[in-house]
């Protein structure tokens, strides 16, 4: 065969275990807390936060996919549910009716206002107090470099 596998040394490898277990824990960790205290999952929070601060709390919904990192798929499903609650509404975009926009309620902005301190205050106590400002900007860089070679256009 001739490929020779270029294994992690163990300084790489106790930090990739230490990385993927944090990419495991942490969202279970906020999805849970997000279930127990407001009955929505972090995806669905992440999408009507996303709407939230959208102009006009309006989003095309192939857009809000990009943005959610959710399949179009996903994100019709989750749309469906969210308008059964009354926090979403769907319409046709004025500007191109070919595509359908996802406008975030009164009711589900209320929602958002009502849950968002306690998930930054979650954010705080498992991510942003646990460091020292120049871990924290670290942080922020060594995570844009990653997502970088992943996909470009989420950075």
């Amino acid at each position: 065969m001739g490929d020779e596998v270029n294994w992690l040394d163990e300084q790489q490898l106790q930090a990739w275990k230490r990385f993927a277990a944090l990419l495991v824990v942490l969202p279970a960790t906020l999805d849970g807390e997000m279930q127990r205290r407001a009955g929505i999952t972090q995806f669905e929070y992440g999408v009507m936060a996303g709407l939230s601060e959208a102009p006009g709390r309006s989003m095309r919904i192939s857009a809000l996919a990009d943005f959610a990192q959710g399949s179009l798929s996903r994100l019709s499903h989750l749309i469906k549910r969210l308008e059964r609650r009354g926090w979403v509404r769907r319409e046709l975009d004025p500007a191109d009716g070919r595509y359908t926009n996802a406008i975030l309620t009164d009711e589900g902005y209320a929602k958002i206002v009502e849950i968002a301190p306690a998930h930054v205050a979650d954010v705080r106590r498992l991510v942003v107090d646990t460091l020292t400002p120049a871990q924290l900007r670290q942080l922020g860089e060594i995570s844009e470099r990653v997502l970088r070679g992943i996909a470009p256009g989420h950075c």
